[in-house]
């Protein structure tokens, strides 16, 4: 079974491949793998909408199963920033690393419990018939006054998972697999998945 993941983002497309990979019957694509595709804007107001827009979009272009993503850290203390807005929260050309630099900027003096945050995850399913299948994955922490670690992506350096000691960017790639807000959607979808492959072994059949 194709599904082509709705992005170019290098750090989703490993991490849905590392978490896909025992999925041995799911061929997982991505807009890389088609190059003439333009993705529509990402102008969602919530995170299921702009992953709503993004693998209903892909769906019916490439007449495909498509699964898309829409994610970001959420600091209630910053009226809920950077939210939808996360992959460009430092404006007009922003970098992972601007980004980062302006949230830290902005949290400076926040202490305690105000320094609380988590990140979301909304995956839908969708085909080009009309099917749509919406899952969240949310996983709460706390920011740290400074970047730590060299690996993920985003705000990973930043981000403190409760019970842990150390950010996302510090953890090994296999423990962040096993316990991030992207993880607990994936296993979300893939009870949908399950159950769509077990539907269309049974129609061929007949």
């Amino acid at each position: 079974m194709d599904i082509v993941l709705a992005t170019n983002n290098l750090g989703k497309i490993r991490e849905f491949r590392t978490i896909f990979k025992e999925q041995k019957e799911v061929d997982l694509l991505s807009l890389r793998d088609f190059s003439h595709y333009t993705p529509p804007s990402e102008s969602g107001k919530t995170f299921e909408e702009n992953a709503l827009l993004k693998a209903v979009h892909a769906a019916r272009t490439l007449a495909k199963w498509a699964v898309a993503d829409d994610s970001g850290l959420v600091v209630p203390a910053l009226n809920n920033a950077p939210g939808v807005y996360s992959a460009r929260y430092s404006g007009e050309g922003a970098t992972e690393s601007k980004n980062r630099a302006k949230l830290l900027r902005e949290m400076q003096g926040l202490q305690a419990e105000q320094r609380y945050a988590y990140f979301e995850c909304c995956l839908v399913l969708a085909n080009a018939d009309g099917y749509k299948k919406t899952v969240r994955g949310i996983c709460e922490g706390w920011i740290s006054d400074e970047e730590r670690g060299c690996h993920g992506f985003g705000y990973d350096s930043l981000f403190v998972k409760h019970d842990y000691d150390k950010t996302f960017a510090e953890l090994d790639e296999s423990i962040k697999n096993r316990i991030s807000h992207r993880r607990k959607a994936i296993d979300k979808l893939l009870i949908a998945l399950e159950h769509i492959m077990r539907e269309e072994k049974l129609s061929s059949q007949i």
